[in-house]
């Protein structure tokens, strides 16, 4: 059930409908986690015990975390062991499986290769890492062990985030079931404008675009090198149009139902460098990564080459968690990369020359931190390695070996997008949102549907599964 197909809007009318007409918070929590169980069983309700395994391992865990005493630590193996081993065998058995028996045959050794047909559940990779956090937190003595799981249960699976994030803490979410929500202090007008704009994201942004570039990725060979920019450009705007529609639309229906998630974009394409990249791409899971990884590590409070180390595991395994594919770790390892020579550039540079920055400098890191994105989306998206390594000759040394073309008129849409983009955050687009708040009731519910309708007819044919529900 996706936000943006028809089906949706009934399950969530009556979801909202209950969840206010209900007095008890314990019936609006027991309410909202048998919503997200229907919900995620409309995907597949076979893994429904795999949410319901990860929510009681670290329920179970954490309440014995509180307890003194050297078992601690056991406690910590079992909810690691648990969590990681879920998701190392889901998403990573057939990868590790297929690669240690490549390795064996580079060594003359003839293995045999059998692969499991294995089913990746939705959303594991982010309600694994979820309960994962909350367990580390109340390990590490930052969070109380929630007594009621009622609460944890909901906190896990609230429905809004539970497929692709965000990747919500344990801290800031868990308070807000003990308040019961007042209607009165819902932002309607605030939340049913983002729901639009995530809609105008996903919809009508990302899945127009969405078939063009999977012509070029499909068979690079057969493009030029103009096509080969186009197609990574394309996708760069698909890939968060898609993700950031799909969050805006995560946190309307969270603010619908009188609750608050965390912020997961802020204007990522607009970074200075690839670490200020990271504080606005996929901010749950930069944190999450930053927090639990990188900084029990050392992180930088250490020997440069270990800071270094540090870095580059952290993106490496960051990368190896979207997808269990040699792509997803050297897009990684280049962002890991990348991140290195920026601290070494910065640990060079006087402070006083560093912090220097004019318009032209910002303009062109922008731009350069830019392109470096995209050129990293490439291995993202390519089917394979050998694809990849096409589409990156051709995007930066300009030498493609086909001659089709996806067209240069699609650049028109594209610096469209740009400019609505830009516009969005400027003055102008502040000036928009201020009349756009003081309309009239009528003004609003008018504009409201005009703007719906127009999306509505935006809406290409046949709908397309969030880019993120793979990972």
């Amino acid at each position: 059930m996706l936000f943006v197909e028809f089906a949706f809007l009934p399950f969530f009318l009556t979801v909202l409908a209950v969840h206010w007409l209900l007095r008890s918070n314990t019936w609006r929590k027991a309410w909202l986690l048998a919503a997200g169980c229907y919900f995620y069983g409309c995907w597949d309700w076979r893994f429904l015990g795999l949410v319901a395994f990860s929510t009681l391992l670290d329920y179970v865990v954490a309440l014995n975390l509180e307890q003194p005493g050297a078992r601690r630590k056991l406690w910590l193996s079992c909810t690691l062991a648990g969590n990681l081993g879920l998701l190392g065998f889901f998403k990573y058995f057939n990868f590790f499986l297929d690669s240690a028996v490549t390795f064996l045959d580079a060594l003359g050794l003839q293995a045999h290769r059998p692969t499991l047909a294995i089913i990746l559940p939705v959303g594991i990779s982010f309600y694994t890492f979820q309960t994962l956090s909350y367990t580390l937190e109340v390990y590490y003595g930052r969070l109380e062990a929630r007594r009621s799981l009622l609460d944890f249960a909901t906190f896990v699976s609230f429905f809004p985030q539970l497929v692709a994030g965000p990747i919500v803490r344990a801290k800031d979410f868990l308070p807000q079931l003990d308040e019961p929500r007042v209607w009165a202090r819902v932002d309607v007008r605030a939340a049913l404008t983002l729901f639009l704009i995530g809609f105008l994201k996903k919809a009508c942004v990302s899945d127009n675009l969405a078939p063009h570039v999977d012509r070029f990725f499909a068979a690079p060979t057969e493009f030029d090198a103009l096509s080969a920019w186009i197609a990574v450009l394309a996708y760069a705007v698909q890939i968060y149009c898609d993700f950031s529609g799909y969050t805006d639309m995560a946190l309307a229906c969270a603010a619908l139902l009188g609750y608050e998630l965390c912020l997961n974009f802020a204007r990522p394409y607009f970074a200075r460098n690839v670490a200020d990249f990271w504080r606005r791409w996929h901010i749950s899971l930069s944190t999450w990564l930053r927090d639990y990884l990188y900084v029990p590590m050392g992180g930088s409070r250490c020997a440069r080459w270990k800071t270094y180390r540090n870095l580059m595991a952290t993106m490496l395994l960051g990368g190896l968690w979207h997808g269990a594919s040699w792509n997803f770790v050297i897009w990684g390892g280049l962002h890991g990369a990348a991140l290195c020579a920026l601290r070494l550039w910065s640990e060079s540079m006087p402070r006083a020359e560093s912090a220097r920055q004019s318009l032209a400098r910002t303009l062109l890191a922008t731009a350069f931190t830019f392109v470096f994105v995209c050129f990293c989306w490439i291995f993202f998206r390519s089917p394979d390695l050998a694809s990849a390594l096409v589409t990156a000759r051709s995007f930066v040394l300009l030498d493609a070996p086909g001659t089709q073309s996806l067209g240069a008129p699609l650049l028109a849409p594209l610096a469209a997008l740009a400019l609505l983009h830009g516009l969005a955050h400027s003055p102008w687009g502040g000036h928009l949102a201020r009349s756009w708040r003081a309309l009239p009731l009528w003004g609003f519910a008018s504009a409201y549907g005009v703007a719906a309708a127009l999306a509505m007819a935006l809406v290409p044919a046949s709908s397309r599964p969030f880019i993120y529900f793979q990972f």
